[in-house]
């Protein structure tokens, strides 16, 4: 199994991939943006990886979600990403949350048990409780703003929420942990300007578009303009930064290590 990973450690070296083989990542939101990230870190061989959604495949999923397909209509997304990690990574240890994550049943969840956490979810609530508590616990995250509403996957950005422009859910995030001891989150999002959707029914308010349905659980929402390569391209890029960010961790480890066997060899 050593070989499958064998492109990706030419790159990040041995220990890396054993670091990656022993980190835990948490996903809530195995969507249009979440899909992609659990396909980065199962490629990559990360050891465990968590999923958390509780929606079922729909037809209108399949325009950008990985996952999604007539074969896999109605299913529950978390057993499709699961099956599909196990598919590419049979060892890989997957724990499957079929939930709606809100503040109400976070005490279901153990964040230290995870050495990243991910946020692809639509719910300002929900948001705000993860990047608060993994700030508290000091747990590094990453959380994908708003990927609808999109069509230049190339201005996706790796930055600070608190440095975002021309995005409304990041705009009411930032608005709302201002009240918080949060200063800085880490996010992944486009500066593009939110387009109109050709059949909006809120006569053209883009941003009352992106914030509705990307804020507001379980309630009736306008549909969210999408594409099969925008979602795609913000997943990849948080992917690609929590298999990044796992790496370094490993990389100061060991010179850590180095300097205290240096300091020792002196004495």
């Amino acid at each position: 199994m050593k070989e499958q990973f064998s492109r990706t450690e030419l790159l990040l070296g041995s220990k890396a991939m054993d670091t990656l083989k022993n980190s835990s990542v948490l996903v809530f939101g195995v969507g249009g943006v979440g899909g992609y990230v659990v396909e980065v870190l199962a490629r990559s061989g990360v050891g465990t990886i968590g999923i958390v959604d509780d929606d079922h495949i729909g037809l209108s999923n399949i325009n950008r979600q990985i996952i999604a397909t007539h074969a896999t209509l109605g299913r529950a997304k978390v057993d499709i990403a699961e099956e599909r990690i196990k598919d590419i990574n049979p060892s890989c240890v997957v724990k499957k949350f079929q939930t709606f994550y809100l503040p109400e049943i976070a005490d279901q969840f153990d964040f230290t048990a995870y050495d990243y956490v991910v946020d692809c979810i639509d719910t300002v609530v929900a948001k705000i409780d993860i990047i608060t508590r993994c700030h508290n616990l000091r747990i590094p995250m990453i959380s994908s703003m708003g990927a609808a509403f999109k069509l230049d996957a190339t201005q996706f950005e790796v930055t600070d929420l608190f440095k975002t422009i021309n995005d409304p859910l990041a705009k009411v995030l930032r608005k709302k942990l201002r009240k918080t001891n949060v200063r800085n989150a880490k996010v992944v999002y486009s500066p593009e300007e939110p387009l109109t959707s050709l059949y909006s029914s809120d006569n053209g308010n883009t941003e009352n578009d992106a914030v509705n349905t990307e804020t507001i659980a379980h309630k009736k929402r306008s549909t969210p303009a999408s594409n099969a390569w925008v979602p795609a391209t913000a997943g990849l890029i948080i992917g690609g930064e929590v298999i990044k960010d796992l790496c370094k961790r490993c990389a100061k480890q060991t010179s850590r290590n180095r300097h205290f066997v240096r300091t020792k060899e002196g004495k």
